[in-house]
């Protein structure tokens, strides 16, 4: 049990003090936020490998986000906002749904700088302004996310921005900015040991 939690309770049962039960259910809420999300990233990572629905995904991440804004918690918020919209690109591969959550998770991660987040949020709203025809926004999306991640030494996950770069310099017709990009994105995948990036990668450069 949480240390404060525990005081809470023991000054409740032993000393009659229960004005501070709210306090601890805010904590627990926290707590439980907290769980929900890595419970529901853990569930994601399954549905990468079976690429079938868990039906306790998206709950997971909705009653997250719920008790995230509960407790004031914007950064988690922003975090949970972000795999729900991801949920719905991924699992259910229904961008509409998806990009309102994104974009939540993209101002919530700004107003809290927390840049990772904001990283992913710009990543998978560039994926679905790709898949909506829409390449100039995606590059601009993806670029920033891009910059983001190589400021935060993100290595794994630039290489794999860039394979999404690879696929939009294709689409508008910028072969050697794509052959450029297939270079760099190996190199950074290789030295970040992320095989399923390279495996990528090599299929993006196969349509060069």
């Amino acid at each position: 049990m949480n240390d404060r939690v525990q005081e809470l309770y023991e000054r409740a049962v032993f000393n009659g003090e229960y004005d501070g039960l709210a306090e601890a259910d805010r904590t627990l809420d926290a707590i439980e936020a907290d769980l929900l999300l890595q419970r529901g990233r853990i569930m994601h990572c399954r549905f990468l490998d079976s690429r079938v629905e868990n039906p306790d995904e998206l709950p997971a991440f909705e009653r997250a986000a719920e008790l995230y804004r509960t407790v004031g918690n914007e950064r988690g918020e922003a975090e949970a906002e972000f795999w729900i919209g991801c949920f719905h690109q991924v699992v259910r591969d229904d961008n509409p749904v998806a990009v309102p959550f994104l974009t939540a998770a993209a101002d919530l991660a700004r107003k809290t700088d927390d840049q990772l987040t904001l990283s992913y949020a710009l990543r998978h709203l560039g994926i679905a302004a790709h898949v909506a025809g829409e390449y100039d926004d995606a590059r601009a999306l993806l670029e920033e996310s891009t910059a983001l991640r190589r400021t935060l030494g993100f290595t794994a996950g630039v290489a794999a921005n860039l394979v999404g770069l690879i696929y939009l310099a294709i689409a508008q017709g910028r072969t050697a900015d794509a052959r450029a990009l297939a270079d760099e994105a190996s190199t950074l995948a290789a030295s970040a040991g992320a095989s399923s990036i390279i495996a990528q990668i090599d299929a993006a450069r196969a349509r060069i």
